[in-house]
Formats: structure tokens, sequence, C-alpha cells
């Protein structure tokens, strides 16, 4: 029986505190952030209040009446659904933290919603150059860097105009801005990624293109079109000459019979 005792008194603390799991966003910055209430509200309570990092209030809902936006943010919240949820525009560094939605009870509070917000810079540019290409008959070595403002990732990559392998396998690190940086392989290219959880940027190079020399004295597989385009050239050429050929010939006949 105690058991069941400690089980419901248990429950009701529960449903007492609401929900207590912190949602987390990430926002681009200047971009907006919904901040949205699904709990159940009951129809007595004295009002629902949005506050930041426990200190500033953003907005306080009476029962029955409109919202009351705090002077900080005038101009910048939004309601665009129904019930307590609102929209916080124009986010700036400053902006984040933790947003909790709270209802305020004679018998006391509890939350509703709680969202950590994160604001992020969209990430920079990045750059993909090759560094140094050995290219053979057979086999072509290459060095890349993947470059971006504050910070820089080395990758070779060796390949036999059939397969490519990247020594030490796929590479990436954390920039000081947090980002990720990432070159890797796909689909006979190299891709160098740049992205946090906002925005994501990337250049890319197509493996062939950096292996295949015009000066090869072979037909490696992999440029194998380059190769038939330069054979179908040079037959069709070879054709005209041997045309041309024949048919001076054949007049110079016609000429000396007549």
């Amino acid at each position: 029986m105690s058991i069941f005792v400690i089980l419901g008194l248990l429950v009701c603390i529960i449903e007492a505190q609401g929900p207590s799991a912190v949602t987390p966003v990430f926002v681009q910055k200047g971009g907006d952030v919904l901040l949205k209430v699904d709990a159940d509200v009951p129809e007595v309570f004295l009002f629902v209040e949005w506050n930041f990092n426990k200190t500033d209030i953003l907005v306080r809902f009476p029962p029955g009446r409109k919202p009351s936006v705090f002077p900080v943010y005038t101009g910048r919240l939004e309601f665009p659904e129904k019930k307590y949820s609102v929209k916080l525009k124009n986010l700036k560094e400053a902006d984040r933290g933790v947003y909790t939605a709270r209802l305020v009870l004679d018998q006391g509070d509890r939350t509703l919603a709680q969202y950590n917000v994160t604001v992020q810079d969209p990430v920079s540019p990045v750059e993909l150059t090759v560094i140094s290409v050995d290219s053979r008959s057979s086999e072509c070595n290459l060095t890349v860097t993947c470059r971006t403002q504050d910070s820089h990732i080395n990758s070779t990559l060796r390949c036999d105009y059939q397969t490519c392998s990247q020594e030490g396998g796929e590479r990436s690190e954390v920039t000081t801005s947090g980002a990720s940086l990432h070159v890797y392989l796909l689909n006979g290219s190299i891709i160098c990624n740049h992205s946090n959880e906002v925005s994501w940027t990337e250049d890319i190079k197509i493996i062939e293109h950096v292996c295949l020399q015009p000066d090869d004295p072979e037909c490696p597989p992999a440029g194998i079109s380059v190769c038939l385009l330069k054979i179908v050239v040079f037959s069709v050429g070879l054709i005209i000459m041997v045309s041309a050929v024949i048919t001076v010939h054949l007049m110079e006949k016609l000429k000396k019979h007549k």
C-alpha cells in the first residue's frame, strides 16, 4: 500500500511542477524564434509570464485581457498563435539564454515551457585548394587544403583512376567560432564543408578534373570520355585528308584521259 502512496505523491509532484525539459533552439543572428506553449492552462490563474534567464520579463498574460509587453521588448514580440506562445524577433548575441513560460497560481507557480536559445552567425565561405598533384599513367596522388577565415585542414588522397582513398579517413575539426570544418570524399569529388546549426557553405572539386593532365600520354579509365573525343576528332580528320587525296588523284586521271 505504501508503494502506491509514494507513486501517487510523485505523480502529483511532477504534475505540479509541469514540464521540466529544456528544449535547445538554434537561431541565426537577425532571425526570429517562436516560443510555444503546448501545455494546458487552467481557467483560473493569476497570469502567464515569459521571462529570460529568470530575471528579465518579456510579456505577461493576465486572464481575459491583452498581453502586457515589458518596455525592453516593445516592438520585438508578436503573438502569431493562440494561447500563450510568442515570437521574439531580430535576435542578437545578447538574446542567447533560457526562456521560460511560467504559470502563476494562488497556490504557487509551475513551468509551462522552457527553451535554451543559442544565437549564431552564419558561417563564412570556404575555399578548397589543390596544393600538389602527382599524376601518373596508373595513379594520381593529390594534397588539398580546406580553408576558412579562422581554420584549415589538409588532406591527402590517393587514386588509381577507378577508386580514391583519403589518408586517415575523413578530416574534421571545430573552428574557434564553434562551427565544424569537414573535408571528405563523395562520388568522385573532394568536398570542403563549413557548417553550424543554422547555416552551411561548401567548395567542391572533381578529382578527375584535377588528376587528368592535358599532356597525359595514355588514357586512364577515369578520362576515357576525353580520350574518345580525341580519337573521334583525329579519325574524322584522317578520313577527310584521305578523301581529299583520292579526289585529287581521280580528277588528275580524268584530265589525262580527256
